[in-house]
């Protein structure tokens, strides 16, 4: 189709360089460095958009900003606000959105494409902007576990740490997801205070480019925390060590380039991956035609051949069927992307999918398709020809300088095809295959040889569960499809920022999200040894044996009479003993129902092993320990918030007294409040000083 130019047509000598931000300016390469600039064109239209090159580039000098500048300044801050800064940051580009789909048009992105990669990259930023808050501590230190007690006399402890890599953390992202990739990797690194280096792939990288300029903009992040290289960093892995941390997304061959460099084989940079991956989706036996299950599963697997173009590692690659409903299947998703698909520019009015990337991915697709149907896969639904799009005037004709593409779905004979299980068409491609028995369908799945996520659709749960056993060590998510999650599930190809992406094997080996897991990715865990006044003065957190201030006995003050700015870790207070009798466990069995024998009954509480007759309940003895620790005047505590860690030890018979000794283990001001949590380690004692009940009270407190 050809259209008439209103204005000069762009060239190489008058587009712009796509810039880098380094070192907290904006950089492009001098004229003599850019003359072999990549160049990028519109994948709808061909017009050529930008240059990229960052020839020239000090990228030593980049990773040496990111460790000092970066770091310092990272290092200010505590879990918390930087997880504010991670919400400020979403909000201010959330009002900002529409810029960003313009631009993201421009990659043959739809508009629900682009709020795929763009909403969701933000998404991610609110997610950990939230979770940072919620389940990291308001510092910049996290204890990993239980404390172990490594000598008779509790003198001497052990436990382990995580703190921050003093590094950076370098993020190569693919070209199909411009935004979501770097937030994705920025969000947690930055919970961390590592400092990041994004890379976009070339043919898109003007979108990420886009979004940092905006993120530059707000001011919101530190200096040296985010640096942007638009351009070839093929030597930037030499400037690295074992302080740094590679996040790679793209093919697996380049991965394998990477982590074959000598400073990641011996130089101990911490290199993770995310590479191709042959995902499956299973149609459980019952889900037949006519059923909520085989509706919802058509639906999936159109969606994810036709979403972003079908340029998603986590789209449906192969759909592995019983074999009776090959031929349905085949059928339904051919009748569904009839009704559904509008193949064409996305600015045009109507349009349901785009163009691929780039015409070279374009060209890369086509001869993975011919591939397959030279190894014995046939089309059963779709051409390879030159399909007619909408244009972005509403005209419909073939384009010759788009890179589009129809969807196909492959169908074939062997299921044990080796083409079938090896080889990825990363454009609008499924395939189709049949199985014979629940046993089979494992096996095809796990031929991908390591996948990000699968897709079990089925009402049976004993099918789900054989299915789910069965391939869930090869793939790094499962999801479940039936009627009852069908409208609410998030779907088969979009990750959760809640939930790790990664997977075994061909698909990288590494994993990303799964929130807080993927922050104490950018940390590294240490066992720590000393006395318990030592781990605790490291951790901020008060650890048994660790010294006590009784704030009675030498302040004259109840520690819930002190506010968040004057409590101190270790302040203390230590009750009287409380005799405890037989009347009032009985009373407090038959007011509250809790009639169990070992409270109301001796011959039959004798008996039992654990018991040396009636006995207190144990929420009885947290009412008393209560009583003997409150203060009831009002404030500074505001409000118990909680009990947390509770083990009852020691029966509590009538005739023994208990006490309670309570200390201010953690305090946890909220940024954004006038008050905050401390958590008070409470031990109930009887007059023997035997341990009768261990637990955490937790309180908001006024600041």
């Amino acid at each position: 189709m050809t259209t008439t130019a209103t204005a000069p047509e762009p060239t190489a000598d008058t587009v712009e360089i796509v810039p880098s931000f380094v070192r907290d300016s904006w950089w492009t390469p001098d004229a003599a460095a850019a003359a072999g600039a990549a160049l990028v064109l519109d994948a709808s239209t061909g017009e050529l958009l930008a240059k990229v090159s960052a020839a020239g580039l000090n990228l030593a000098g980049v990773a040496d900003y990111g460790r000092t500048t970066g770091q310092a300044e990272l290092g200010q801050l505590t879990f918390h606000q930087r997880a504010l800064k991670l919400k400020e940051l979403a909000q201010y580009l959330n009002a900002r959105r529409d810029e960003f789909y313009a631009v993201s048009a421009q990659t043959g992105a739809t508009r629900i494409d682009s709020m795929i990669d763009i909403d969701g990259g933000i998404g991610v930023l609110f997610t950990f902007g939230s979770k940072g808050r919620r389940e990291l501590p308001n510092s910049q230190v996290v204890v990993d576990g239980p404390l172990e007690v490594l000598s008779k006399d509790g003198s001497f402890v052990g436990e382990h740490i995580f703190t921050r890599i003093p590094g950076v953390a370098v993020q190569i992202n693919a070209f199909n997801f411009p935004v979501w990739g770097m937030l994705e990797k920025l969000a947690p690194a930055f919970i961390a205070g590592v400092p990041t280096i994004v890379k976009p792939a070339t043919p898109t990288g003007y979108v990420a480019a886009a979004v940092v300029k905006v993120i530059i903009e707000s001011g919101i992040l530190p200096k040296g925390s985010l640096q942007l290289v638009s351009g070839s960093v093929r030597t930037l892995l030499d400037h690295l060590d074992y302080r740094d941390y590679v996040s790679f997304t793209g093919s697996a061959s380049t991965a394998d380039t990477l982590k074959s460099h000598p400073n990641v084989v011996k130089g101990g940079v911490r290199f993770t991956s995310e590479t191709d991956s042959l995902n499956a989706a299973i149609l459980g036996p019952d889900a037949v035609k006519g059923t909520p299950e085989f509706d919802a599963f058509i639906k999936s697997l159109v969606t994810e051949m036709t979403a972003k173009a079908g340029q998603k590692c986590t789209s449906i690659r192969r759909a592995i069927v019983p074999q009776e409903l090959v031929s349905a299947v085949a059928a339904a998703v051919g009748d569904r992307i009839n009704e559904r698909v509008v193949l064409g520019d996305p600015r045009a009015e109507g349009v349901t999918m785009g163009a691929l990337a780039s015409r070279e991915q374009l060209a890369d697709v086509r001869a993975a398709v011919q591939a397959m149907l030279d190894a014995g896969g046939e089309l059963a639904y779709g051409t390879l020809d030159s399909p007619k799009v909408t244009s972005a005037d509403g005209t419909v004709g073939v384009v010759d300088d788009g890179a589009f593409m129809s969807p196909v779905l492959l169908s074939w004979n062997n299921p044990e095809a080796e083409e079938l299980h090896s080889l990825e068409a990363f454009g609008p491609v499924s395939s189709v295959v049949g199985y014979t028995d629940l046993a089979a369908a494992v096996r095809l799945a796990a031929r991908g040889g390591g996948s990000l996520v699968a897709t079990v659709c089925t009402s049976d749960p004993a099918v789900a569960r054989e299915l789910v056993t069965g391939i869930a060590a090869h793939h790094g998510r499962v999801l479940m499809l039936n009627r009852e999650d069908a409208r609410s599930s998030t779907g088969h190809g979009t990750p959760v920022p809640h939930l790790v992406h990664g997977g075994p094997g061909r698909a990288g080996g590494g994993e990303e999200l799964g929130g807080i897991r993927s922050v104490m990715h950018h940390m590294q865990r240490t066992a720590i040894q000393g006395s318990p006044n030592m781990l605790t003065a490291v951790t901020d957190i008060w650890h048994t044996g660790a010294d006590r201030n009784f704030t009675l006995e030498t302040e004259g003050q109840h520690p819930f009479r002190k506010h968040l700015s004057t409590l101190h870790i270790g302040d203390a207070i230590r009750s009287q003993l409380r005799e405890v009798t037989l009347d009032e466990i009985t009373q407090f069995a038959y007011s509250t129902g809790d009639t169990f024998y070992a409270h109301t009954n001796q011959e039959a509480a004798a008996a039992n092993p654990f018991f040396p007759g009636i006995v207190a309940h144990g929420y009885l003895l947290l009412a008393w320990g209560a009583g003997l620790f409150v203060e009831p005047a009002p404030g500074p505590v505001l409000a118990n918030y909680g009990l947390e860690n509770l083990r009852f030890i020691t029966p509590v018979a009538a005739g023994d007294s208990i006490r309670v000794t309570l200390t201010a283990k953690k305090i946890t001001p909220r940024e954004t409040e006038e008050y905050g949590e401390v958590t008070w380690d409470a031990v109930l004692t009887n007059q023997n000083d035997e341990i009768v009940a261990t637990y955490d009270v937790l309180t908001l407190t006024e600041h």
